[in-house]
């Protein structure tokens, strides 16, 4: 004589649920009085059930997905068609891939209607014009300093002058070499 069902699921720490269900599926076999041996039951469901899963439903894999400015870069391709593994995706993996995307794509609008946004041609411009300034304030400078500088020195102003005209024009001419590359 064994135990009963309740206590069973108790031993087993499972529901009596879940036992009337193993019974029924012949996962178990009780004994001729209906009761449960638990040792016998306990070899008996380990070895006709699959491993326990946690919660009720198996989950699927975890798919990681690289930004899609990372898979369009990677392609040669941009983000809105984005490369999916070679041999088709899964439906997980296209879902994912579009959600990236779309995450994406409302992150930068966000940002354009907040202002943190601003046009490449705009800033590409305004380098420009902040740089060729530079560039007339130093070559403007010789004019300004050398007659000061030549009377410090006691030398002569219009020599002063071109030495260090020549002087800026060849450091701006070694600056003028750095290329910067806008992407």
């Amino acid at each position: 004589m064994g135990i009963s069902i309740r206590a069973y699921a108790r031993h087993r720490g499972v529901t009596d649920t879940a036992v009337h269900k193993a019974i029924r599926a012949g996962r178990i076999a009780p004994e001729a009085d209906g009761t449960i041996d638990a040792a016998k039951a306990d070899a008996e469901w380990a070895r006709n059930s699959a491993p326990a899963r946690s919660g009720t439903q198996a989950r699927a894999p975890r798919v990681t997905v690289p930004e899609a400015a990372d898979i369009g870069r990677e392609t040669g391709r941009d983000a809105g068609t984005a490369a999916l593994p070679a041999g088709g995706a899964s439906l997980l993996q296209a879902r994912t891939v579009n959600e990236v995307v779309k995450a994406q794509t409302n992150k930068v609008r966000l940002a354009r209607l907040k202002g943190e946004l601003v046009e490449r041609s705009q800033v590409v411009a305004h380098v420009f014009k902040l740089a060729r300034d530079e560039r007339d304030a130093w070559l403007n400078w010789p004019a300004r300093v050398s007659a000061q500088m030549a009377a410090t020195l006691a030398v002569d102003p219009h020599a002063m002058h071109l030495a260090l005209e020549a002087a800026v024009r060849a450091h701006l001419a070694e600056l003028g070499e750095v290329r910067v590359k806008v992407d």
